[in-house]
């Protein structure tokens, strides 16, 4: 497979970004890559790792000479992104984000780069870590992952199949959703664990002997509680993004949390058992059910 982008601008250089375009460089699809970034020491560290060729924490004029831009910033970001980015995209440049709400990016793309958005292509890999920064990118991070692009009407074909074979090359295994369909399903899967995992750390330390329980918390907590960890710049913001689905799975999170406590109270064992029987038979089936 030949160079499909020669000049790469990168926005937002973080593990998941910076983890695409070592893949890319690697297999020479790509040609010089740029990063852009307000950490001026996250974008030396960039350079020192050969994750960028270039940095700078401003839009310049080696914007207008990219033909793909990604963008890998908190998804609250990318109106004020693309309003910067407006004088020196040039028209035939292709624009990806990587984030993890698909609806609001697309709409905010339509609104303030209406001449550039046929040649947007949503796309969002169900890949991450704990570690953010140019530090956590790493080789092979999307192999085997799902990865989901989420066309829209006035889709450009070449940049679209431009895309899907990039995110082929890195082993990802590559699907579509409509963006609607991706933000309802992944408010399940993703987003309202991650809201969970807050708000359990919140419960737990506000505890009297709280504190005191975290030296003696085990694997099973260390599983449950590692995606607290996550930057909450993120997650603020696709809180805000995903808001409407989020809301719903919350209140149904109440009902169910409610419904325990129903049991229990009523010293019902046999529904608890019941309850949880059923639990453990969808989590048991999961792995083989998701692929």
């Amino acid at each position: 497979m030949s160079v499909l982008f020669e000049n790469v601008v990168l926005i937002g250089v973080g593990l998941i970004g910076g983890s695409l375009v070592l893949d890319l460089k690697r297999q020479q699809l790509i040609g010089h890559v740029h990063g852009v970034d307000l950490d001026a020491a996250n974008l030396e560290r960039a350079l020192e790792r050969h994750v960028i060729h270039s940095a700078s924490t401003i839009m310049d004029e080696r914007i207008t000479q990219a033909d793909l831009i990604i963008l890998a910033t908190p998804v609250g970001t990318v109106a004020q992104i693309a309003q910067a980015l407006k004088p020196w995209l040039n028209h035939t440049c292709t624009l990806i984000d990587v984030g993890s709400t698909k609806q609001t990016t697309i709409d905010n793309i339509a609104r303030v780069l209406p001449e550039h958005f046929e040649r947007f292509v949503a796309t969002h890999p169900i890949a991450g870590s704990d570690r953010h920064g140019a530090m956590a990118a790493q080789f092979r991070l999307f192999e085997n992952k799902k990865l989901i692009l989420c066309p829209h009407t006035q889709q450009n074909s070449d940049s679209y199949q431009k895309i899907w074979q990039l995110w082929q090359a890195t082993g990802a295994v590559v699907s579509e959703l409509s963006p609607s369909e991706h933000d309802e399903i992944l408010a399940m899967v993703s987003h309202l664990p991650h809201l969970i995992a807050y708000s359990y750390m919140h419960a737990v330390v506000g505890q009297k002997l709280g504190e005191q329980a975290l030296d003696y918390a085990g694997s099973g907590f260390r599983d449950f509680s590692r995606i607290a960890a996550s930057h909450p710049a993120i997650w603020t913001d696709v809180s805000f993004a995903n808001q409407d689905s989020l809301l719903k799975l919350i209140d149904e999170q109440q009902m169910q949390l409610q419904r325990l406590k129903t049991l229990i109270k009523q010293g019902d064992a046999q529904a608890l058992y019941a309850y949880y029987d059923q639990a453990e038979q969808w989590r048991a089936a999961w792995p083989k059910t998701s692929n």
